[in-house]
């Protein structure tokens, strides 16, 4: 039996995170690096979203350059796992549109009234850049405040809907 050195961190120090993640006072993310720089609106990546999605976590600065990896969350201080699985939730908000109640006008910027899985919402829309046709039958809306709304399947709304949509596709 070997005897416990209790002068031993209670952590594996390949584990311990080289940086720290907090918001600041305005809601951007902030990266502290083990030299003590601060770098303001790092965004969270995942790497393998659909195949492995709880593992290999990139946190980039906003021209998108690596300034971390996490290979495992789960290996994270607490603190740091907590902020890192909010940012990871607050990116990938995106809501599925269901139904097009209304486009304000033709021209931008322009309000949508539209209904959504969550509930039925209000938002502006900056450009007809905005609206994106994905792959197969979907598309994506951001809107004026940078929330994503996906829409599943372009087939599937009615024929005034499908006007609207093919204005800005």
């Amino acid at each position: 039996m070997t005897p416990v050195d209790s002068a031993k961190p209670a952590t594996d120090p390949a584990s311990t995170p080289m940086f720290s993640l907090h918001y600041d006072g305005w809601g951007r993310l902030v990266l502290t690096d083990a030299s003590g720089l601060m770098h303001v609106g790092v965004e969270t990546v995942r790497s393998f979203p659909l195949s492995d999605p709880n593992r290999g976590i990139a946190v980039c600065d906003s021209s998108g350059r690596e300034l971390a990896w996490v290979e495992d969350p789960a290996l994270l201080p607490d603190n740091v796992r907590l902020c890192l699985e909010d940012d990871l939730a607050r990116r990938e908000f995106v809501p599925l549109v269901l139904r097009i109640v209304s486009v304000s006008a033709s021209t931008e910027p322009s309000e949508w009234d539209v209904e959504t899985d969550r509930g039925r919402t209000r938002f502006r829309l900056k450009s007809e850049d905005d609206v994106r046709r994905l792959s197969g039958d979907r598309a994506m809306i951001t809107d004026a405040n940078g929330v994503r709304y996906l829409i599943p399947n372009l087939r599937g709304f009615n024929s005034a809907a499908a006007r609207i949509l093919e204005r800005y596709l």
